[in-house]
């Protein structure tokens, strides 16, 4: 009977042996996995930034407003100064800080370095093929080397000063002979002084089309309706999937628009060929004449048969649209917003034109030698851009590959904003951001260029795609703002009341314009003539 007990439990135990080895396989999986997971991850993957919650297929598209540049600046203060927006198919990366913006314009420049145009975008800059709107390349940074190194070096900026002061003599006359005591729209007259410069400069004289129309006057019109269009919400940029169907009709539009530019940019440049081909400019006996922006480009196309410096047609129109729109429309923005704070701070435009007064005389116009020397002036410039930067978010990049900035992931393809406008109010970066203090530029310890080189200050950008007409921009503003200062006295007419509010887009201009009467400043009223 104890035999057969034995051999019973022993039977038994065989029975339970695979339930036992079953068991203690379930233990040692569960703590292998609890192992793994608890195990340090050397390469996680860092989380998105944080963002507001939208709407399923929308994103947070319905609830943004019309100040972009303000609301970013809001969210900056919920969610950090790194945060991302759901906007239909595409995510929106904002940065609001230096320390943000070095990662995105030094540390990874090159992930950084390509642009995500919108639909009006890519037709104003024939499938962007020009500086502005190209993708980062060989390509583009051959345009670019021709556009810095050879039309906008000092030499040739140099060579082409005398267009620009013939243009600002006839501004001054104009205002004198036609606004003294007349209240006048600043912003406007100061974008009628631009334009007709940078078309001097594009190519010397106003190119004439049938029947003698002034191309100038065209060219005018139809680039105001273009910039009109790369400012306007598309959905076909939210919804690319959609554009196909062209829903607000705007691609309709920049491409009627675009089609009248473009004739307007193959007849100066057919007229300017032909004249060299004639040799009717560019010959020996006229070799020390100054020559315009399309005469270099097309001499240079043809000086080297390796195509060193060569440009597709389609790129060299990109390229004198991108200087028209970058040097006219900003320029005129800035002269306006400058004019204004001067307007409100009458003791900084005392101190402005007390400083021409002792450089350039009151028996003299404002020449281009003068600018270097007018450091208080210069100070006002880059106060007012802190204040009020033209592109205050700039224009945006696309991560061609995905990274890691302040610790957040950053998916290939998303389109990176850098908030200027927040970084140069921060209370933590400037002291009392929000006066109006030229002084704080005159420090020589702490000097800031246009260049992007300090990254609190940035209203050009910085890195690889900081704006290539700086060199123009900078002399053209300062010589426009030193001329209307120095020439005339403006004030507001009957005591009104100064409007600071602005209004964005892709330029930020003024919600209301300035409107200012001139009266005559210097002592040789012959200098008006």
């Amino acid at each position: 009977m104890g035999s057969s007990l034995w051999v019973t439990s022993n039977h038994d135990k065989g029975e339970n042996l695979p339930a036992i080895s079953t068991l203690l396989f379930m233990v040692f999986t569960l703590l292998w996995f609890f192992w793994i997971w608890k195990k340090p991850n050397r390469n996680p993957t860092p989380p998105l930034p944080p963002g507001p919650r939208g709407l399923p297929l929308l994103g947070y598209l319905p609830f943004l407003g019309t100040n972009l540049h303000l609301e970013f600046a809001d969210m900056a203060r919920v969610y950090g100064p790194i945060y991302k927006l759901q906007l239909g198919t595409k995510l929106w990366i904002v940065v609001s800080s230096p320390e943000l913006v070095k990662q995105v314009v030094r540390d990874h420049d090159t992930t950084f370095s390509n642009r995500d145009p919108t639909v009006a975008a890519l037709i104003a800059s024939y499938g962007a093929t020009d500086i502005a709107f190209g993708s980062y390349g060989s390509d583009w940074r051959k345009l670019r080397k021709v556009f810095v190194g050879l039309v906008l070096s000092k030499t040739n900026l140099d060579n082409c000063y005398a267009l620009r002061k013939e243009e600002m003599h006839k501004s001054i006359s104009q205002i004198y002979h036609d606004k003294i005591g007349t209240p006048t729209d600043l912003g406007g007259f100061a974008f009628s002084t631009a334009i007709n410069t940078i078309l001097r400069m594009l190519w010397g004289a106003t190119p004439q089309g049938e029947k003698g129309s002034d191309y100038g006057k065209q060219y005018r019109k139809v680039m105001a309706e273009m910039v009109y269009l790369l400012g306007k919400p598309n959905i076909s940029d939210y919804f690319p999937a959609l554009a196909r169907f062209d829903i607000q009709g705007i691609e309709r539009q920049a491409k009627k628009v675009q089609s009248e530019i473009d004739k307007i940019l193959t007849c100066a440049i057919e007229e300017r060929m032909k004249k060299l081909a004639s040799g009717e400019n560019g010959g020996v006996q006229q070799k020390h004449e100054r020559k315009d922006f399309l005469q270099l480009l097309l001499e240079s196309n043809n000086s080297h048969e390796d195509g060193s410096t060569s440009v597709r047609v389609q790129q060299l129109k990109g390229m004198l649209a991108d200087i028209v729109v970058g040097g006219t429309d900003t320029n005129a923005t800035t002269v306006e917003w400058v004019l204004t704070e001067l307007m409100q701070h009458p003791e900084e435009m005392i101190r402005v034109q007390e400083e021409l007064t002792q450089i350039v005389g009151l028996n003299n116009l404002v020449e281009e030698f003068h600018l270097p020397k007018l450091r208080h002036l210069d100070a006002v410039i880059k106060e007012t851009f802190r204040l009020h930067p033209a592109l205050p978010l700039l224009v945006p990049r696309r991560s061609s590959q995905p990274t890691t900035i302040g610790r957040y992931y950053i998916p290939k393809g998303s389109t990176v904003f850098l908030n200027a406008w927040a970084i140069h109010r921060d209370p933590s970066v400037w002291d009392d951001p929000l006066e109006f203090r030229p002084q704080r530029f005159l420090n020589p310890s702490n000097s800031f260029d246009y260049q992007g080189n300090k990254f609190q200050f940035l209203p050009f950008g910085s890195g690889r795609r900081v704006c290539a007409g700086i060199n123009l921009a900078e002399r053209m503003l300062i010589y426009a703002l030193a001329s209307f200062l120095h020439s005339f006295e403006w004030k507001l007419p009957n005591d009104e009341k100064l409007d600071l509010s602005d209004k964005f887009g892709i330029v930020t201009k003024k919600s209301t314009p300035l409107i200012a009467v001139p009266t005559p400043r210097l002592s040789n009223l012959e200098l008006y003539a």
